[in-house]
């Protein structure tokens, strides 16, 4: 493992084997890292063909710089923009699972010159719309009076802001047209619990 320093001298965790190109960049689900099922065995793939393979940790997530709470959207576009730029050499095809999926979008926004192409895994772009109205009126008023609000999902217990629903608000693809005329694969469970299908 190796880390990228970005300009607020904030370390963001990556693993990064060279190969051939087009080169592959895996990017991690909300609350999820590089070390999940679907980014081992996409290395794996591109380990047995001599591609070039990166898989990162978004900020507050894995083994990056800081805690979950205090990043958004945005910052986790940036922590993939910087990792394209600054590591892999060559156009890039972008692997999103889930957020992964919606910061691939941003970043084929952003950088098409340097995309080869895009596959999203039950990607869920625009999420945060869902998840608030998913939200009991309980959690909306404490979202709205203290700025955040915990929930439980599973075994776990998250907390989110009101900052993070803004900002994800800021960085909505899908009231838009979106010009991309690269090849672009989604692939989606038709029983999925968490996603969707409808979105993709």
């Amino acid at each position: 493992m190796a880390y990228f320093i970005n300009n607020l001298n904030q370390k963001i965790a990556y693993k990064y084997c060279k190969g051939k190109g087009p080169g592959i960049i895996f990017i991690h689900g909300l609350n999820s890292d590089m070390q999940g099922e679907k980014a081992l065995s996409i290395e794996s793939y591109a380990k047995k063909r001599n591609l070039s393979f990166l898989r990162f940790d978004c900020r507050g997530h894995g083994s990056s710089y800081g805690e979950f709470i205090n990043f958004t959207i945005s910052d986790w576009k940036k922590d993939l923009l910087n990792i394209l730029d600054n590591i892999p050499k060559g156009p890039q095809l972008l692997i999103g699972s889930s957020m992964g999926g919606w910061l691939m979008m941003l970043a084929a926004k952003s950088r098409p010159s340097k995309i080869f192409g895009l596959i999203g895994i039950a990607a869920a772009p625009d999420f945060t719309k869902s998840l608030y109205s998913s939200f009991s009126k309980k959690s909306k008023n404490q979202i709205k009076k203290n700025g955040f609000t915990k929930y439980k999902e599973s075994k776990f217990t998250y907390i989110y802001t009101k900052r993070f629903f803004d900002d994800g608000k800021k960085n909505f693809v899908l009231n838009k047209k979106f010009k991309f005329n690269k090849p672009v694969i989604l692939l989606h469970g038709l029983k999925d619990t968490i996603v969707n299908p409808r979105i993709t």
